[in-house]
């Protein structure tokens, strides 16, 4: 059977060939499987999150000062303190991370649409659980680490848009990482040094799929802003149909178990 690892080897030395048109159309058709489930837990999840966090900024300031904290003006880098954008830096980053395993969950929910497999809730939340979540924090948290808290520093310095470079040029080159760890069975920074190199083969074609998918991702803010939570999906899709062209499943297995 051919590890995920040997085909990373492969890649190394051969690079790959990648046909934009194959996998737009694949992750077309994973996404119409999972659009209306998925987009409905997205819905449900930020409501609850949403919820929560209110009733966490509400413990601990009264009403009129969390209005006033967010107010876009006082959100703004240049209007905040260095102490306070590093605790919005600090919580941001920790929320993306723990947040991380339910980004995989909805990558395992293509994974089975793809192979007409049920997938319910609880595949959603099938990595909150040793030794994917560890995995999974220690990646987001290295990746967040450069595409939000360098940038943050980076706007506090009034250096916007080497911030802004930084943030798209990591995002781009990290997106497989989730993939890796979950499909492939890497370590955090495995995936991360693979998917970077993964990207780096195929940049342009990559970053060709990459703008689709936000555009189409967008297309939900168009009329009803709430439509974002059904197009959102389609990222996910995209990232599976990217990892399914690239490294591909064994065909008796599927995903690599992790010990």
């Amino acid at each position: 059977m051919r590890t995920t690892q040997d085909r990373i080897e492969e890649i190394k030395k051969n690079g790959y060939t990648l046909d934009f048109g194959n996998v737009f159309n694949h992750a077309f058709e994973n996404y119409k499987k999972i659009a209306l489930y998925s987009g409905l837990i997205l819905f449900v999840g930020i409501i609850l999150i949403s919820i929560l966090l209110a009733i966490i900024a509400l413990s601990i300031f009264d009403s009129e000062t969390v209005l006033e904290k967010l107010k876009a003006e006082n959100l703004q880098p240049e209007n905040l303190s260095l102490n306070s954008m590093l605790i919005f830096s600090g919580v941001t980053i920790l929320i993306t991370c723990l947040l991380s395993p339910f980004t995989a969950g909805l990558i395992k929910m293509a994974y089975c649409a793809e192979r007409d497999e049920e997938f319910h809730v609880s595949t959603m939340f099938e990595y909150y659980k040793a030794p994917y979540f560890k995995e999974l924090f220690i990646a987001i948290l290295l990746i967040s680490l450069l595409s939000t808290g360098i940038p943050e520093l980076l706007d506090y310095a009034q250096i916007p848009f080497v911030g802004f470079l930084i943030t798209i040029l990591t995002t781009f080159f990290t997106f497989l990482t989730i993939p890796l760890i979950i499909f492939g069975n890497l370590k955090a920074v495995e995936a991360i040094q693979a998917s970077v190199l993964i990207v780096s083969k195929q940049p342009i074609v990559l970053l060709g799929l990459f703008v689709i998918g936000i555009i189409a991702t967008f297309v939900g803010l168009i009329g009803c802003c709430i439509g974002i939570v059904f197009t959102i999906p389609f990222m996910y899709s995209l990232y599976y149909a990217i990892y399914s062209e690239i490294i591909g499943f064994d065909p008796e297995t599927g995903i690599e178990n992790r010990n």
